[in-house]
């Protein structure tokens, strides 16, 4: 039998915190295309940087040297950036509602958040 965790905890913050924003992506990219399949090339962008996020915070996690941590949560933090402007994008369009943008891009100002400190801390850590 194939037991899982529908939303695992990993115990570190940002770590667990991008990986439920990647499924709200997730989730939210599958609502729009199946109600409106003409702009699924925009979606793409929005599911792209969403999910990249997370993925490169969890590739951090690995990473073998401080430059190299920082240079992955650096990507991170574009990503972020570029998930910002697709949902305001979006907002615009009024293709989400007030709620969900609100909703979504308070959860990625927080990572933002999140990720500029940590860069900044490390770096003067290795400083």
């Amino acid at each position: 039998m194939f037991v899982y965790e529908k939303s695992p905890v990993y115990g570190n913050p940002i770590v667990d915190k991008s990986l439920k924003y990647a499924i709200r992506i997730v989730k939210l990219y599958k609502y729009l295309v199946k109600n409106d399949k003409d702009l699924t090339a925009v979606y793409n962008q929005l599911l792209k940087s969403g999910t990249s996020i997370g993925a490169n915070i969890s590739e951090s996690q690995g990473a073998t040297s401080t430059r190299d941590f920082i240079s992955k949560l650096g990507i991170s933090l574009k990503e972020g950036f570029e998930t910002d402007y697709w949902l305001q994008v979006l907002y615009g369009s009024e293709i989400l509602e007030e709620k969900e943008f609100k909703s979504l891009n308070s959860d990625n100002k927080e990572l933002l958040k999140l990720l500029i400190s940590i860069i900044k801390t490390s770096k003067n850590k290795s400083n």
